[in-house]
């Protein structure tokens, strides 16, 4: 088995090595692809055989060449394009609608870069209904795909990009879209039409539509965290599960037709393996093939083949046989943590049962099922937790439930309402049971979350904590390991709430965070005792929150300042009171805000931890100033360090904060997201700031930060720095420490600042 794990194990490292210098080949290092070339060679030097898995490595090659070839150049960001697009997927949104769109023709100015090579989009479309295969021509402005990026966060970019989707952007309203063809009868289509005119109530539809035709958008987000802090997503999805059970039951069926017809040889027969191979085909067709489903139909069909014993591979030779066909099909594949997930979970099942006998009886196949559960769960939470960085600590308990409880009640009474949808009676009859075992599982789920909800260990805890979970599998799994291993690798678990944690800050010491929000601002300032965030970051018109994305529910802050009402700074409030809890808040007298809020006013000074907080702005009794000038001005000094806020006040008010410190500035937050109505030029000589922080979003209309205010602080040779470009960035204000800013994403070349 090692040689067979090495050749794949090689053939990876070139892919990756392939990815990298892809990626980066502008300035990555003009050896790589003779490294790689000579791997290539000496594959084939010293195995023949390997010949189809550096086919398979040339496909997966290919097909990220091809994925960046097919992104939306750089120079048509932002600019009204004409497209011919079929649409693929439609999410319905409150006042929007997000589509996922196949771009059949693209047309740009004659002056701008071809779009030609655009392949898939994903845009918003707020003024028209749309619906899964028709086909319409409509402008569009899109951006070439990217996210934000913060500290333990998803990564929107990366999931675009494993998903294949090339822009973003959104539907123009004028000129308006125009349909081109109708949407082609599909039996997808019929169903998802069925169920949204039957009187079943809305969650039963939409869970219905995840179960059994994979149609997992329907699924709201409420939905899905519950399921994530449960560790439960994989059952709401066509997966292998799923797509397992319908084959094994056409199967049962089948073999059972076999023995009527044939009683003296129906084990010879080879038609019920070939009827549910089909029926798993057919499943996983009904679904569209989407990547879990066609993972599952795969692997489906390979486990039939190892089970009939007919000229079968053995259990690896079959799973390294899935792995290749499943790269062949899906090359994109590679970089989905469920690919990764699935296979891990297959391959630590075929360890535990290798060699051992088929259970037996309904006793056995329970104790089967336990021990199975039992030993997957600790493997697979340690997976999750490096893939995500959270885990669900209650999930091996509740998946004890679940999973029988939906593979053998939830999905087959989904399955055969479906079937018995034309007799009205007995499908609804069907339905109403499958409804109220939706609600029996909802209500575990609910139960589960209260108990223990979803938690996201210390940074510093995560590969230890998935190590140690990681030996609990191995220790009881693996055989001929003594008990006192087991034994002991559980104690090492339970210590867990002994084990060092992240060091504490010490007193005097300031650590900042500023957000990648978009077109919008939040910053967090941590202390020893203290955690304060000045403004929330942006409300979108979809109603997304960036906040929402950053730390899981429950935290407590002692202080958030809104420097202003402006959503692009107060528009995460609502975030903070419906997830979190807040001390104070603080804003500026006037200001109209869904919370009650002490004034921020000019002169108000406090300390904590040797942390030396002033407001500098607005003074008391201004309420005749913009909502931009009246914005709370903020100066936090620790020892000879000192950072400044200013919100979105303008020229006449920086002259006269001018007048209230002295000494230059070491990190500065330009004022405004850096619009040239800030940053005047006696502003940015008589601060001189080390550092300066944009936080602006990518590719923003407003053409922030203006080019005409980053000339001025380079003139002053300060550090420039933009949340659009380096993600969030972080710092630590020590006193006799030079000042590290350090951004999250990290440019291709090294781009110098300073």
């Amino acid at each position: 088995m090692g040689q067979g794990i090495a050749m794949p194990a090689a053939v990876a490292a070139l892919i990756g090595g392939f990815f990298a210098w892809w990626t980066g080949a502008q300035s990555g290092p003009w050896w790589l692809p003779s490294v790689m070339g000579m791997g290539v060679l000496l594959c084939l030097a010293s195995r023949p055989n390997a010949l189809p898995w550096l086919f398979i490595a040339a496909v997966v090659a290919v097909s990220i060449q091809q994925e960046w070839s097919r992104q939306l150049p750089v120079g048509l960001s932002g600019q009204d394009i004409v497209i011919d697009a079929y649409i693929t997927e439609v999410q319905e949104q409150p006042g929007a609608r997000r589509l996922r769109l196949k771009v059949e023709r693209c047309t740009a100015p004659r002056h701008l870069p071809s779009c030609e090579r655009l392949g898939s989009v994903r845009v918003s479309a707020y003024d028209h209904a749309f619906t899964p295969g028709e086909r319409w021509r409509m402008t569009v402005r899109l951006r070439p795909p990217s996210g934000f990026l913060n500290p333990h966060t998803f990564n929107y970019e990366q999931w675009l990009w494993r998903e294949g989707i090339h822009a973003t952007g959104y539907v123009r309203a004028n000129p308006a879209p125009q349909k081109l063809a109708a949407a082609t009868p599909r039996l997808r289509s019929w169903a998802q039409d069925y169920l949204a005119q039957s009187p079943l109530a809305p969650r039963t539809q939409r869970w219905l539509a995840a179960l059994t035709l994979g149609d997992s958008e329907q699924l709201t987000q409420d939905d899905w965290t519950l399921l994530n802090a449960t560790g439960t997503t994989h059952l709401v999805v066509i997966s292998g599960l799923h797509v397992g059970l319908v084959a094994s039951f056409v199967l049962l069926l089948g073999r059972y037709g076999a023995r009527l017809i044939t009683p003296t040889d129906w084990r010879l027969r080879t038609w019920p393996w070939w009827l549910a191979g089909a029926a798993a085909i057919a499943y996983a067709a009904l679904a569209e093939l989407a990547p879990p489903a066609m993972r599952a139909m795969i692997m489906t069909l390979l486990g039939l083949w190892v089970l009939s014993g007919r000229h079968a591979p053995g259990s690896w030779q079959a799973w390294w046989l899935a792995l290749a066909l499943v790269l062949f099909f899906d090359p994109l594949a590679l970089w989905r943590p469920g690919l990764w997930l699935s296979f891990l979970a297959v391959g630590w099942l075929i360890l535990l049962w290798q060699g051992r006998p088929r259970p037996v009886g309904i006793r056995g196949w329970c104790w089967a099922l336990l021990r199975s559960q039992l030993l997957l769960a600790p493997l697979m939470a340690a997976a999750v937790l490096l893939a995500f960085g959270r885990v669900a600590p209650v999930a091996p308990l509740v998946n004890l439930i679940a999973v029988p409880w939906v593979s053998s009640i939830m999905v087959p009474s989904a399955l055969l309402g479906w079937l018995l949808s034309p007799l009205p009676g007995l499908g609804a009859l069907t339905w109403w049971a499958f409804e109220q075992a939706l609600g029996g599982f909802h209500w575990l789920l609910r139960l589960a979350v209260d108990a223990a909800p979803l938690w996201q260990p210390p940074s510093s805890m995560v590969y230890p904590l998935a190590g140690s979970l990681v030996l609990v599998s191995l220790c009881w799994g693996l055989p001929a390991i003594p008990r006192w291993l087991g034994i002991a690798s559980l104690a090492l678990v339970a210590t867990l709430p002994l084990w060092p944690r992240e060091p504490t800050l010490a007193p005097g010491r300031l650590d900042v965070t500023v957000y990648d929000v978009g077109q919008g601002q939040l910053v967090e300032l941590r202390s020893v005792h203290y955690r304060m965030l000045y403004d929330t970051g942006p409300r979108f018109r979809s109603g997304f929150m960036p906040l929402q994305s950053l730390w899981p529910p429950g935290q407590l802050i002692d202080r958030v300042i809104v420097s202003h009402a402006d959503t692009d700074h107060a528009g995460g409030i609502e975030a903070l009171l419906s997830e979190h809890r807040v001390r104070q808040w603080w804003a500026p007298e006037g200001e109209v805000l869904p919370v009650d809020s002490h004034p921020c006013q000019q002169g108000q000074q406090w300390q904590q931890d040797g942390v030396r907080y002033r407001i500098l702005w607005p003074p008391k009794g201004e309420n005749a100033l913009s909502s931009n000038d009246r914005s709370c001005v903020l100066v936090v000094e620790v020892g000879e360090h000192r950072l400044l806020l200013t919100g979105d006040v303008g020229r006449q008010i920086e002259r006269q904060l001018l007048n209230q410190f002295d000494g230059p500035v070491s990190v500065l937050v330009a004022g405004h997201h850096g619009s040239s109505t800030s940053s005047s030029v006696q502003f940015v000589r008589d601060t001189s700031p080390r550092h300066v922080v944009f936080s602006a979003g990518r590719g923003n209309p407003f053409g922030h930060p203006a080019d005409e205010v980053v000339r001025r602080f380079r003139q002053q040779k300060s550090c420039l720095w933009s949340t659009a470009h380096d993600g969030a960035l972080r710092f630590s204000l020590i006193p006799q420490q030079p000042i590290e800013l350090r951004p999250l994403r990290v440019l291709v070349g090294g781009h110098q600042r300073c």
